[in-house]
């Protein structure tokens, strides 16, 4: 798989990033949740939701916070931290309300827990 930059990132931008979990071929999943995480982040920005700064921005302050409260510093839960921060923009943008956002995170977590490794999370159609 092929990760590209998004263009409106600079370098300064990916510092915020530098605890991507990556090898020399890209980004390294430990679960298909993780990778799900990471490309709707991605197409998200590709469609206009955010910029590229303002998601680096809200992931550092993602990180940041777990650290204050004395969260382990070693990359076990990065991913964790990058679906808050996407929580947190998808909220601050109202793409969805609070409420729906809640409901489909139960939803989600509810059909990934039901799905065999390897196949595809089917969310309920609304």
């Amino acid at each position: 798989m092929t990760i590209s930059c998004p263009p409106d990132a600079n370098l300064a931008d990916l510092d915020a990033l530098s605890a991507l979990p990556r090898d020399d071929a890209g980004p390294v999943f430990r679960a298909p949740w993780e990778a799900q995480a990471f490309a709707m982040a991605l197409e998200l920005h590709r469609r206009g939701v955010f910029s590229w700064p303002e998601w680096a921005a809200t992931l550092a302050a993602e990180i940041a916070q777990a650290r204050s409260t004395g969260e382990a510093d070693d990359g076990s839960r990065y991913y964790e931290r990058w679906l808050a921060a996407l929580e947190t923009l998808v909220a601050r943008k109202q793409v969805v309300g609070t409420a729906d956002l809640s409901r489909r995170v139960d939803e989600w977590d509810v059909a990934a827990r039901a799905t065999p490794h390897g196949r595809p999370v089917v969310l309920p159609r609304r």
